[in-house]
């Protein structure tokens, strides 16, 4: 298989580009985690969480995360079959009622940081 095999076809094109967000995500999970964890001084942490470096790295992680979880949302009703008696429910119903849950969970995960942030 040629080197290029992923640039033939635009689906393979997208393939790659989310399982290259995959690693991008994870290792922004890792960067978080690891950031988090510090206890030698609380106030490092906050001036850490408002240093141009890190916002810059969050602007840049946004994209990363969308795409990565929309497309992943989005294939969900492929690997989640659900049967109502003997009827399919709909590819379409299960994507957005986890895109609507994806939306829920944003909203509460906001005003939990708003209150206490």
């Amino acid at each position: 298989m040629p080197a290029n095999w992923w640039l033939q076809k635009r689906s393979y094109f997208l393939f790659i580009v989310r399982e290259t967000t995959c690693v991008f995500v994870g290792g922004y999970a890792i960067f978080l985690l690891v950031l988090a964890t510090r206890r030698d001084d609380p106030q490092s942490f906050s001036e850490w969480l408002h240093s141009p470096l890190l916002n810059a790295l969050q602007i840049m992680a946004l994209p990363f995360l969308l795409y990565h979880t929309i497309t992943w949302i989005n294939l969900t009703p492929q690997v989640l079959v659900l049967w109502r008696g003997e009827d399919r429910v709909s590819p379409t119903l299960i994507a957005a009622a986890h895109h609507a849950m994806w939306v829920v969970g944003s909203v509460v995960i906001f005003w939990i940081a708003y209150q206490y942030g």
